[in-house]
């Protein structure tokens, strides 16, 4: 019995497909799935977790959670004299992502309970250090008790929850995330309308060029496709660097030299320089697939030449037009090395962020989150595209 087309269709694309699950998906997945996901703390902390669930947190917890707090530590100084992994050490590095002083604060209070006492774990444990009795402390260690968390996710909008759970927004002088993606939007769409402005006419350009002249022309587009994105940008910061070529040529003109690197015009310039081939292509096959005959059919009737262009070339050249623009805005809202070579502190995007917190301060949890900040605003941009586009599902009128 012979199968059916759909089945040997989808039997020879299954090989690809787990292919890319395992390749693509599984790791990215699993990466993202650390934006809500908070382990270190309830292994070290299990009975003081347990006795914080109905803790109502607008004071210090009673008795009964200063006890299991001195239970829990004294329990995980054993397991980490033991050879465990310094549990103590990962849930204080957790805890003071959440409420900065924890990383000194849990290891002093580990060895202080460790020795025997006599009376409530309360006056002792707050004997260690008053910060003990700051409901926010306490609230801390609730929010980490997991296994699913909000607080990165939370973290990357610019929130945080209280010790009585309610969401509320962290200080203004604490507010990055939140410019920072309002400043990589902002880059993305200043690269996507340069990048628009010069490849249009360049487009246009090799799209009417016939013959031997066309063909140089689209290969000189498509020659950066063959050299590495950090030579790059390796080769602007020699150009625009104060002692580079522009500002030697500038000099014997008797002007500058001139600030062009470590600012926003260096980043733009560089990265309208890296991704215009990705408008010129589609604008390329918009403007092949044009028909010649109708803007002059148009002309002859009457109609001037920004009329011809406004209702005949340019609704007919949108769907190469979107194409550009949605290649190039995803592609500049996820620059991170450009960026980072070429522009100072207040032209970081967003991708140098999660670099920074997934490499340097190996905060995952928040690298995550700003992944996924980053993916939900790719994902509004598609989606915003396939309406501009008229996107349609099989068979829909």
């Amino acid at each position: 019995m012979r199968a059916s087309p759909r089945l040997a269709s989808a039997l020879l694309t299954a090989p690809l497909l787990l292919f890319l699950m395992l390749s693509f998906v599984a790791p990215i997945g699993a990466f993202l799935w650390r934006a809500v996901s908070d382990t270190e703390v309830a292994p070290v902390l299990p009975r003081t977790i347990a006795a914080l669930a109905a803790w109502d947190g607008t004071v210090a917890p009673d008795e009964a959670a200063f006890a299991a707090l001195v239970e829990d530590l004294r329990a995980a100084r054993e397991r980490d004299r033991a050879g465990g992994a310094g549990g103590i050490a990962r849930a204080a590095s957790r805890l003071n992502a959440d409420r900065p002083g924890f990383r000194g604060l849990l290891p002093m209070t580990a060895r202080r309970v460790e020795a025997p006492f006599e009376g409530p774990a309360r006056a002792a444990v707050l004997a260690i250090s008053e910060e003990w009795g700051d409901a926010e402390t306490w609230g801390a260690i609730r929010r980490a008790g997991g296994p699913l968390s909000s607080f990165h996710v939370l973290a990357a909008l610019d929130l945080r929850q209280d010790a009585a759970g309610r969401v509320r927004a962290v200080p203004e002088d604490q507010r990055v995330f939140g410019t920072v993606l309002a400043r990589s939007l902002w880059i993305s769409l200043l690269v996507t309308g340069a990048c628009l402005a010069l490849g249009w006419p360049l487009a246009w350009l090799i799209a009417t060029t016939r013959g031997w002249a066309g063909t140089l022309l689209l290969g000189a587009v498509l020659l950066p496709f063959w050299i590495s994105l950090v030579v790059r940008t390796a080769a602007w910061m020699v150009l625009l660097q104060r002692e580079g070529v522009v500002n030697a040529a500038l000099g014997g003109l008797g002007i500058g030299p001139l600030p062009l690197m470590m600012n926003r015009f260096a980043v733009v310039l560089a990265m309208v320089h890296i991704l215009l081939p990705f408008m010129v292509l589609p604008l390329v096959a918009a403007f092949r697939g044009l028909d010649p005959a109708l803007p002059r059919a148009a002309a002859s009737l009457g109609a001037p030449p920004w009329r011809v262009f406004r209702r005949v070339t340019l609704p007919l050249c949108l769907p190469g037009i979107a194409a550009g623009c949605i290649l190039v805005f995803i592609q500049a809202l996820g620059f991170y090395v450009t960026p980072a070579l070429l522009g100072g502190p207040s032209d970081q995007m967003l991708a140098w962020f999660v670099g920074f917190y997934a490499t340097r301060s190996v905060n995952w949890g928040l690298a995550a989150a700003l992944s996924l900040l980053l993916l939900v605003a790719v994902g509004v941009c598609v989606a915003l595209y396939g309406r501009l586009a008229g996107f349609r599902r099989p068979g829909a009128a």
